[in-house]
Order: C-alpha cells, then sequence, then structure tokens
C-alpha cells in the first residue's frame, strides 16, 4: 500500500491527521485509540469543513477545553498556519524559553499547558500504550525538532524547552499521526514538493523570513517553494513530519487510488487550504506488495566494549532506524571486530550516519542505497475468550500471513494463568 501526500498549501501536524484519519476503514477506532491513551486534557474532534466548494475534516484538538489554533477568535488564526517557534534566553544558570504567536492573546496563554523540555517528551511518549513503532517514529520526529531548534539557538538539545511544539496538543498531532500511518498499514510514502508561503512572520523579537529558521532546516533537502500566499504554510511540526516518513518528493507516479482524504486547515484563501493524501496501489503489481529505496550504514568498530556498541544500537533504533544489527569479523593481523549495520530510510541518512559519528569510534561511514521489497501491513484487534489481542496482518508477492502481538499474549498469559499457546 502506497501513500502520497500533496502539500501544495504546506503541511501542518493537525491537517496531516485529518488527511490520513479520512482514509481508514474504521475511523472510531483511531478516535477510541487517541482517547485511551491519558493525554491530560485532550480531545481530538474530527469536524467537516468546506474550503472551495470541497468538503474535507479539520482536526480540531484541544487542550483543557482550548484549541491551540484559536490565537485571536476575530481574526480566526488557524494553528496550522501560525507561528510556532522556540525562542531561546540562555541566562547565568539556565536556558529559558518563550513562544510567541503572530496574534497574542492572554486567554490562549492561560488555557494551554507549560512546554516541556526534550527529555519530558520522550519520557511521557515512551509511557503512552502504544505499539513500540508508534513511539519510535514519535520519538523520531521530536529528535528532528530538536535537533533543528538547537541548531538555530546555538544550544544542545537539552536545552532546548519546547512550548508549542512540546504542548500536550502538539504532541497529539505527532503521536496522531504516527499512529495513523501504523494502522493504514502503508508500506511507501511519497510527497510533493512542499508550499512554504512567503514573506515575513512577526515574533516579540522583530519579523523572521517564511520558511522560519527551524523549519527551514527541517525541509533541508526537500524541495520547496514559496508560491502565491503570503504567510506561514508549513510549520515545524508538519515539516518535521514531511521528513521522518516522505521517502521521496517529487510528482505523483502511477499508482491505482483506492481512497482520497481532506485535511483542512483553519484559515481561508482563494485556493483549497488543504493536504491531500492519496492512498494507493503502485500499478506495478497491484497484488505484489511493493518495493521501496533504503539505505544501508555500515562500519568496522574493533575499539569499543560491547556495552558501548549496543548504546549506539539502542539510540539508532530510538531515532528511527529500520533495523540495526552487528556481525563479528575479523580485521588485520586477525583483530575480532564487528560490523555495525544500520538500515534506514533514504530520508533519514544524514541524521543517523551524524549519530554513528558521534556514538562509535569509526573514522568512516559506509553508505549504499538497496531496494527492497516488503509485504504490504496492517493491525486489527481479535476478541478471545480471554481478552483483546492485537494481531499484524501482512501479505503480497503471493504470500498472506498473520501474527498476534507479543505483549498483549504476555500480559493475558499473566492475567490467566495460561501458556502463550493456549492464548493463540
Amino acid at each position: 500500500m502506497n501513500l502520497y501526500l500533496e502539500c501544495n498549501m504546506g503541511a501542518a501536524g493537525d491537517m496531516l491527521m485529518a488527511a490520513l484519519y479520512e482514509l481508514l476503514p474504521e475511523p472510531e477506532l483511531f478516535l477510541r485509540k487517541m482517547d485511551s491513551l491519558g493525554l491530560p486534557g485532550i480531545k481530538i474532534t474530527p469536524e467537516a469543513s468546506v474550503k472551495c466548494g470541497v468538503t474535507g475534516t479539520h482536526m480540531r484538538v484541544t487542550a483543557f477545553g482550548a484549541e491551540e489554533a484559536s490565537a485571536d477568535e476575530n481574526t480566526a488564526r488557524a494553528r496550522d498556519h501560525t507561528h510556532e517557534h522556540t525562542h531561546i534566553h540562555i541566562h547565568e544558570n539556565h536556558t529559558h524559553t518563550h513562544a510567541h504567536a503572530q496574534t497574542h492573546d492572554h486567554r490562549r496563554e492561560a488555557a494551554h499547558t507549560h512546554g516541556m523540555d526534550y527529555a519530558a517528551i520522550l519520557r511521557l511518549i515512551e509511557a503512552l500504550p502504544l505499539p513500540d513503532k508508534v513511539k519510535s517514529d514519535a520519538r523520531a520526529v521530536y529528535g528532528l525538532i530538536g535537533e533543528a531548534e538547537s541548531e538555530v539557538h546555538g544550544v544542545s538539545v537539552e536545552q532546548v524547552h519546547f512550548h508549542e511544539v512540546g504542548s500536550l496538543d502538539a504532541l497529539a498531532d505527532v503521536v496522531g499521526v504516527c499512529l495513523l500511518i501504523d494502522m493504514l498499514g502503508v508500506t511507501e510514502i511519497s510527497a510533493s514538493p512542499v508550499a512554504v508561503g512567503s514573506g515575513f512572520v512577526r515574533c516579540a523579537h522583530g519579523l523572521l523570513p517564511v520558511p522560519a529558521p527551524a523549519t527551514a532546516l527541517l525541509l533541508k533537502g526537500v524541495p520547496i517553494y514559496s508560491g502565491a500566499v503570503r504567510g506561514e504554510l508549513c510549520t515545524p511540526t508538519g515539516a518535521a513530519l514531511l521528513r521522518r516518513f516522505a521517502s521521496r518528493f517529487g510528482d505523483m507516479e502511477p499508482m491505482k487510488t483506492l481512497k482520497i482524504g481532506y485535511g483542512m486547515g483553519t484559515k481561508d484563501f482563494d485556493r483549497c487550504n488543504c493536504v491531500r493524501a492519496f492512498l494507493a496501489e503502485s500499478t506495478e503489481n497491484t497484488n505484489a506488495g511493493a518495493r521501496e529505496n533504503i539505505t544501508e550504514l555500515r562500519c568496522n568498530l574493533d575499539d569499543m566494549t560491547g556495552e558501548e556498541i549496543s548504546f549506539a544500537m539502542e539510540t539508532l533504533l530510538a531515532a528511527g532506524a529500520l533495523d540495526v544489527f552487528l556481525t563479528p569479523i575479523y580485521m588485520k593481523k586477525s583483530r575480532p571486530a564487528t560490523l555495525f549495520t544500520a538500515l534506514c530510510r533514504t530520508a533519514d541518512e544524514d541524521e543517523l550516519t551524524r549519530l554513528i559519528f558521534k556514538h562509535t569510534t569509526t573514522l568512516g561511514v559506509r553508505a549504499e542505497t538497496l531496494r527492497r521489497a516488503v509485504l504490504s501491513r496492517k493491525e486489527i484487534t481479535r476478541e478471545t475468550q480471554f481478552g483483546s489481542v492485537r494481531v499484524k496482518l501482512s501479505e503480497g508477492f503471493g504470500v498472506s500471513r498473520e501474527k498476534a502481538e507479543y505483549d498483549d499474549l504476555a500480559r493475558l498469559a499473566r492475567e490467566n494463568g495460561a501458556g502463550l499457546r493456549d492464548l493463540i
């Protein structure tokens, strides 16, 4: 299953979430899963929205009853087109940040949760009752945002204190998109060139050019253009989600469209303000799964302990590596060594290469682009006499298989004093 994201009016977290929501066969299941996460004060409500005569969905995300988008009710500024940047002030003993919107309303400031630092966000994501892949994707998205903010402001990621990007409703956007992609079971995601808007956005410290510095860094290497719209179209959250999931940016390739989703922004323009998502089968072979390009990164290590190598492996997996594995090898003079291999999406190659250099002693990383075939995947929930069990379904290339989620089986086995095989 393929996914193509059309970003002719930029991208924001809530717009992407709404577009993907419309593709689900059972959208209510997504809402129930998000409600079950226990994010304090967060409520997600899909609302019908019409832009330029086209009907789609606006995903209204509220924190303690207030919507991040509503900076000013009179101008109806949309969150997806509202400035969401972190400004960092470094004092003698601590780092402090303030986030400013283009328009300011003290009611908005009082209605929302305080921001979080990078470590707090990662801890919150890790505690959520979500599949490991979804949590890994969410961590990787915030890793991209953190790296961009730290480079812009000249501080370490640990010193960055997110405000709007790190608030609970923004976290709901990120987690929601990651969960939707997992539920849809897509194996290849591509996107159009991204419209970023033009002009300037005003903050308390002056005017920033569009795209704003953090967004520009997140979209480095991605084809972007200003377009005719004055204002900010692509937010840092939207940019990070696109970087995380899209393996290719360009024109839509031939595909057999199955369903189309429209994720609407709030602000009105003379063109349809939406992200459009196409769920499709490749016309190459509609029943054969999918093929995609990935990058393999390799290096030889002969002067690191097992604990150090293990830490490097865990770090890369947390940052979004598709897989990391170790192979025992012998180098010159028959020195025992380890071949360190990481598989990743092509868009993540630079970031994971940086992490390999940071967390290993290697002086060089080899990279090779590989073409791989993958089965399409989706997840369903089955009721058993012992309770609910998530089941992963995979098919393609004439193969169909299913596997129950181990964590669910283990939990039910402990609760019922049964063996794992008794539950299947």
